[in-house]
């Protein structure tokens, strides 16, 4: 029974691959709409599973098979190549920067490979953590014009090599409950403005960004005090 449960929580984790799949063909088809909503059935299969995981104990259950590994694959499909699709998008950015984010790729498997990602003893992701699903709605719901999606675009492919402290908001030692809380408040608003598309939504976008901005001022802090 523990091994059936074990294997029944590394399928959990790997549907998130088939969802990205189906919000990368979407995202290739031009339907935004499918496409978030597939990344945000991801998005919540990534936030569950690692308490699912742990509860089923999975490590020692299944001590030959790499959880964090499989997590990590699917991660980089939701969270790099899929948003990527979405920034090749006619539009997306200047025509003479359209190949910009290829670059995404690479430095996000540079992220994805450090050791060091997402700490040894503390919870924290090191490095911009990957968020580009996350720019990326809001390119798409905000309708942002191509030099700012380049600018915002830059700004967080540097970052990716700055050692800076970010919150990983399921498993972080401070601040947990506050991010949570103030993060399903977001996913609701975040499933409206994508049940909307495509139409874009730019007042309840824009409200909408009180949590990434929250996010941003709280890993400030937490990397200046660390």
């Amino acid at each position: 029974m523990a091994r059936a449960v074990a294997w029944a929580v590394h399928l959990y984790t790997a549907s998130g691959a088939v969802l990205g799949f189906l919000a990368l063909q979407a995202a290739f088809a031009g339907d935004h709409r499918t496409c978030f909503i597939m990344l945000g059935a991801a998005l919540a299969v990534d936030s569950t599973d690692g308490t699912l995981a742990r509860a089923a104990n999975v490590k020692h259950v299944l001590p030959w098979f790499d959880g964090a590994m499989l997590d990590n694959l699917v991660d980089y499909l939701n969270y790099v190549v899929v948003p990527v699709a979405v920034f090749m998008q006619p539009g997306m950015l200047p025509d003479e920067f359209s190949l910009v984010p290829l670059v995404v790729l690479m430095a996000s498997a540079y992220g994805f490979s450090r050791a060091d990602a997402k700490g040894v003893v503390e919870h924290y992701f090191l490095g911009f953590p990957s968020y580009w699903n996350i720019m990326a709605f809001y390119f798409v719901v905000l309708g942002t014009g191509p030099m700012m999606n380049l600018l915002m675009l830059g700004t967080a492919l540097a970052l990716v090599f700055v050692p800076l402290r970010w919150l990983y908001p399921s498993r972080s030692e401070i601040l947990r409950r506050r991010t949570l809380w103030l993060g399903a408040v977001w996913a609701v608003m975040a499933l409206v403005l994508v049940l909307r598309l495509p139409e874009v939504q730019p007042l309840l976008g824009t409200v909408s960004l009180f949590y990434p901005l929250y996010y941003i001022g709280a890993s400030l802090v937490y990397h200046r005090q660390g």
